[in-house]
């Protein structure tokens, strides 16, 4: 979908948000065995998939908001800087006292509820996240499997000191959050046809990635 957007001639930037079910996501240049606990995954019924992206490994599920920005803007740091401070502007909505960090994720406190990755492709950059409103945070922790070097380097002892839900801090449900995120970013909606599904399912099909 991503890839699709990226290549159409667009005048406007685009933006989207999607859910999926049980999954732990892997970037570009990480090695599963040192990030995934397989075992677990297959036992759960975890899907695992390797994004084109780099940054690192993410749980999520059906309580978390999977978010992308398409732009045409060939510079990683000018979209990264972009599509963070459009997340925290939706924060600040809220009335929640979210702040970026140079590593271009999003912390509430000192607790991360939204990491980033970002891929570059020929026809402009794509950047997504994925923003913790809730999950199973037995399948988060047990599913990903941080170094103990990672964790040391972040001063805590687990995956669970390092983050923090956005439903602690707000009384908005996640549809709720879904329909302010749409009205505070996106003033038109485009709606995919027939010959569009078709051209991204060949595009899987094929896996150009470029």
């Amino acid at each position: 979908m991503e890839n699709f957007v990226v290549r159409q001639q667009l005048a406007d930037d685009a933006f989207f948000l999607w859910q999926v079910d049980p999954s732990v996501i892997y970037g570009r240049n990480q090695v599963v065995d040192n990030e995934i606990n397989l075992d677990y995954c297959h036992k759960h019924g975890i899907q695992i998939y390797q994004r084109k992206s780099g940054g690192g490994c993410v749980y999520a599920d059906r309580d978390n908001l999977m978010l992308s920005f398409v732009t045409k803007e060939q510079q990683v740091g000018f979209a990264f800087n972009r599509f963070v401070n459009m997340l925290l502007l939706v924060l600040h909505k809220m009335d929640i006292d979210a702040t970026g960090t140079r590593h271009n994720d999003i912390l509430i406190g000192e607790k991360k509820v939204c990491g980033t990755a970002c891929r570059m492709t020929p026809y402009g950059c794509i950047v997504h996240s994925t923003m913790l409103y809730d999950t199973n945070m037995q399948h988060m922790l047990q599913a990903i499997t941080p170094s103990h070097e990672k964790l040391a380097k972040n001063g805590v002892e687990s995956v669970r000191q390092r983050i923090t839900l956005l439903k602690d801090y707000t009384s908005l449900n996640l549809e709720e959050i879904k329909t302010l995120i749409i009205k505070t970013l996106c003033d038109k909606e485009y709606r995919l046809t027939d010959a569009d599904v078709c051209t991204i399912e060949e595009l899987e099909n094929n896996q150009i990635v470029k």
